[in-house]
């Protein structure tokens, strides 16, 4: 037995190797073919007397017409191209917000203060207490500061003060760790789901920060979680656009008016997940911040699932039976967020993929296709192409889901 299973081991270790071996020469091929073209053009040029290369130096003077035509087409050739190439987009740095530690809320805190509050029946206590252990938040969560009354005082000033609180306290912190100020920044991108007071959030900001009249100022509402994601292609798009420029995004959510007060289940589950908190990101597009930026900014991929009655309806904020607000949460959240993974992650495919593993790919799929081989198809080893994973925590059920579709 120990001897068919070193056997086998050897096997597997001899694919493995087989197929690095194969990544690297199809990687690489281009520049292998290269080198026997470079060597005879080498062995070529060492030929050459010094009555040749005079020869044809005498012989571009007299053809000083074509050469000055093919300069210009040259010339003018960089130029198009220079002014029309895709312009690089970089993530100089970011800054999430730290709230006070008064503001913090322990488990055996929060599941007190609920009980304490007098609007849950013993059921949705039960519910709560279960969601939130399995929630994945730790003891260092924090909760706005209307919401530490009994009762609780949620009204439009105290959530216009944690709105202001988390925006302005991270992009301080932006502001100093990137020595960029307020007035250079061109164009701004505020994302809020649920919170969209008038003015704007985006106006808020310009008014603390006594903005320049010209900036590109965008705020973003009801998109939920993927806002964030919304407004990074948003900005990406707006930087291919206005040369030497830098946008920041604000991304936050507010919670002192979606505190949900009643029972109904679906609608308990925010409660749970939402904390306070935000993150303030730079972004440019200057030649210069390439070597301080933390990221390049390669590929945005997104598949809008609106179309679909149950994605559209999976995050809903809508009254209960007896009139209090809340947002809703769907059983088919997980299925939709893991049908959309696959979405993304089969678009991305062909933009990070080696060319070996897309061979790969294509062959069995052909071959299944045309003369119905029966293989089984070829699964692309994504670890080829990406070194970490940044998963969206929205919830300990969110990430098993993510990881079982990745």
């Amino acid at each position: 037995m120990n001897g068919e299973k070193n056997s086998s081991n050897s096997r597997v270790l001899k694919l493995k190797y087989v197929k690095i071996g194969y990544h690297y020469l199809i990687t690489y091929l281009l520049k292998l073919c290269l080198v026997p073209l470079m060597a005879v053009i080498i062995v070529q040029a060492s030929r050459l007397s010094l009555n040749d290369i005079h020869q044809t130096w005498l012989h571009l003077e007299h053809n000083l017409v074509y050469v000055v035509v093919l300069s210009a087409f040259v010339l003018v050739g960089s130029t198009v191209y220079f002014m029309t190439r895709k312009r690089s987009v970089y993530l100089v740095d970011y800054a999430c917000y730290l709230p006070p530690s008064k503001l913090k809320v322990e488990h055996d805190r929060f599941m007190k203060h609920c009980k304490l509050m007098g609007c849950f029946d013993e059921t949705s206590l039960v519910f709560l207490d279960k969601i939130l252990g399995r929630s994945g938040l730790g003891e260092e969560t924090c909760a706005p500061e209307a919401m530490h009354y009994l009762p609780p005082k949620p009204s439009m000033e105290a959530a216009r003060q944690e709105t202001e609180q988390v925006m302005f306290g991270a992009l301080d912190t932006l502001f100093a760790n990137t020595n960029v100020k307020p007035n250079d920044v061109g164009i701004l991108v505020v994302n809020c789901s649920l919170f969209n007071p008038t003015p704007s959030l985006s106006s808020m900001i310009i008014n603390k920060y006594k903005m320049r009249g010209n900036i590109k100022s965008f705020n973003l509402g009801g998109m939920g979680c993927s806002a964030s994601l919304i407004a990074v292609d948003l900005v990406k798009d707006m930087l291919q656009v206005h040369r030497n420029n830098y946008a920041i995004v604000v991304s936050t959510e507010n919670i002192t008016q979606n505190w949900y007060s009643r029972n109904k289940k679906a609608m308990l589950l925010p409660n749970c997940l939402f904390r306070v908190g935000g993150v303030a990101v730079l972004l440019s597009n200057k030649s210069v911040d390439q070597r301080r930026s933390k990221y390049k900014l390669i590929h945005v991929v997104r598949t809008h699932c609106g179309a679909n009655n149950k994605a559209f309806n999976c995050v809903r904020q809508e009254q209960d039976d007896v009139g209090k607000t809340g947002v809703s949460l769907s059983k088919d959240l997980l299925t939709i967020a893991g049908n959309a993974l696959k979405s993304n992650i089969t678009t991305l495919g062909p933009l990070v993929l080696p060319i070996s593993e897309q061979i790969l790919f294509y062959v069995t799929l052909v071959a299944n296709k045309l003369i119905n081989a029966k293989i089984k198809p070829y699964i692309p080893d994504f670890k080829l192409a990406f070194e970490h994973f940044c998963i969206h925590p929205g919830g300990r059920a969110v990430i098993d889901e993510l990881e079982k579709n990745l």
